[in-house]
């Protein structure tokens, strides 16, 4: 009798098909960014502070505050400040030099006072503030609306003379807090209001430029002297 040889089904087919592919493992696709799109990735990350300072600007721009550019840039301005409600500084304006660094918001920005204010954490003759949140705490989370909105009235609501850079005003404060209120609205009545704040920023300028010819002559002088 006949051997008869083995029938090669369909089903048998299918099975070795499904048994190679269970041995071997199916290959795993892995998108690779393409050294374009990583620069472009980069590129953003790096151009990221300067739209932030474009941001924020434009936010302080839209609130209540009144912005006078320096310059060209975006990163040297004025903006007018008025003295929080009940509070001595009621009724006072001041205009207050900002400077955004390179950095910002990752470094926070420099404040300054352009006319006088009596406070025992402002320099009086600088106008440097003495405010933890701007030199020690700034968060990137905080903006310019912040600093304006919260941060300046706070500082002039509550002064810390344990931390001075007035030390007559702290000295005051300490002991008789109603002659320090009193003379806060003298100061403000004298240099804080609405039309001082053009003068003010004349009388910077003025000083600068004072100080600009000293640095210039001396330098002159120094040309000028012969060897022995």
């Amino acid at each position: 009798m006949e051997k008869g040889l083995p029938q090669t089904s369909s089903s048998f087919s299918s099975q070795i098909s499904l048994s190679f592919s269970l041995l071997i493992p199916e290959k795993q696709v892995t998108k690779e960014k393409k050294p374009s799109q990583a620069l472009k990735g980069k590129s953003n990350t790096m151009s990221s502070p300067s739209k932030r300072r474009e941001m924020d600007l434009m936010k302080l721009m839209m609130s209540d505050y009144k912005v006078e550019m320096i310059n060209d840039g975006m990163q040297e301005f004025y903006v007018h400040f008025h003295g929080p409600n009940e509070s001595p500084y009621h009724g006072g304006v001041w205009k207050v030099r900002v400077e955004l660094p390179e950095a910002y918001p990752y470094k926070s920005p420099s404040i300054g006072f352009i006319n006088r204010i009596y406070h025992p954490n402002v320099d009086e003759m600088s106008g440097s503030v003495c405010l933890d949140v701007i030199n020690q705490t700034w968060s990137p989370m905080f903006d310019l609306v912040n600093v304006f909105e919260v941060f300046l009235p706070q500082l002039l609501l509550y002064p810390n003379p344990s931390d001075p850079l007035n030390g007559e005003a702290a000295a005051l404060l300490m002991r008789d807090r109603a002659s320090y209120e009193q003379k806060v609205k003298e100061y403000c009545e004298k240099y804080a209001k609405p039309e001082d704040i053009g003068a003010a920023t004349k009388e910077q300028s003025s000083d600068e430029e004072l100080t600009e010819d000293e640095d210039d002559s001396s330098d002159e002088q120094v040309a000028g002297k012969a060897d022995p």
